[in-house]
């Protein structure tokens, strides 16, 4: 049994399409807790973080807004998780993919506590590897990789506590990469399994190998969940949709694997935007998702009427 903490991250600053910021909510209707609590894990529910004062600070890039909400967020929920991490499993319930700034530099610093090393799996359409400096779309959601990576270019952001080397971050699902994206991934040895990967290699045997390398440096395992990882056929609550994403069997396939893995410490579901939802489908898919990282298996399922 495992202990599930429940973090609500209202975040809608990283982008510019409003209604992420009824994410945690919407996770919370859609029986989170409940799904968590039916597979015998207790589930502590903290409510949702609220941030600090926003700093008065700029940035040389023009394109960039709300910065300093921003960074508010990025101090409040690396709390939140480094705390929640000395008494169980995170999941902090998003709000946009600049959660992700606070969320993986607290399991960052929680780690380094712990004397282990901590490694981070992203599952999106995106890699997610800009910074402040590079973006140009001034979306924020697009810069926490490279944050956790140490990158230079993130001024006036504090120092990212104890950088994830590249080779302990493996990017899974990828098919939508900027061209200073790649060419700072190029630079960085990072595991990128993009949908041709795992067309032409399945889903198994590139996930299988990073998660053994995870066990076998007893590194703790930081997941993030975005809902463009999925195809938006079946996921269609999100403002950053690119076509070809995993089915829903794929996706259930990494969450049991995940799972059978033993390896997960703290997760993130972020992007979702029920504004966008039909009949609140994509959070439904998404606590199913967590059902299954948290031990449901296929065989499990109740049939439905639709």
């Amino acid at each position: 049994m495992t202990h599930c903490i429940l973090l609500g991250a209202p975040i809608d600053e990283g982008q510019r399409r409003p209604g992420c910021l009824m994410g945690p909510a919407a996770y919370r209707v859609a029986g989170l807790a409940q799904t968590l609590t039916a597979l015998n894990h207790s589930v502590e529910d903290r409510g949702d973080v609220t941030p600090g004062p926003a700093p008065a600070v700029t940035c040389p890039n023009p394109a960039v807004h709300h910065l300093p909400e921003v960074i508010a967020w990025t101090d409040a929920l690396r709390e939140a998780v480094a705390d929640a991490l000395q008494d169980g499993l995170p999941i902090t319930m998003g709000g946009d993919h600049a959660l992700a700034l606070g969320t993986v530099a607290g399991a960052a610093v929680h780690a380094e506590r712990a004397g282990r090393p901590l490694f981070v799996i992203w599952l999106d359409a995106h890699s997610d590897v800009h910074t402040v400096r590079t973006t140009t779309s001034g979306n924020l959601h697009g810069t926490p990789m490279a944050y956790a990576l140490g990158l230079p270019g993130f001024d006036p952001f504090p120092p990212f506590p104890h950088p994830v080397p590249g080779r302990n971050i493996c990017m899974f699902g990828i098919r939508s990469v900027d061209p200073a994206e790649h060419a700072a991934m190029q630079a960085i040895d990072i595991t990128v399994n993009d949908m041709r990967v795992l067309d032409e290699q399945g889903i198994v045997a590139p996930l299988r190998a990073f998660l053994d390398r995870v066990g076998a440096e007893n590194g703790m395992l930081h997941v993030s969940l975005d809902v463009d990882f999925l195809d938006p056929s079946i996921a269609p609550a999100v403002g950053t949709t690119v076509p070809g994403g995993t089915t829903f069997r794929e996706a259930h396939l990494v969450m049991e694997l995940l799972h059978e893995s033993g390896l997960v410490t703290s997760l993130d579901l972020v992007e979702l935007n029920p504004f966008l939802d039909e009949r609140g489908r994509t959070a439904k898919l998404m606590v199913d998702l967590v059902g299954s990282l948290m031990g449901r298996k296929v065989f499990d399922r109740p049939t439905r009427s639709f």
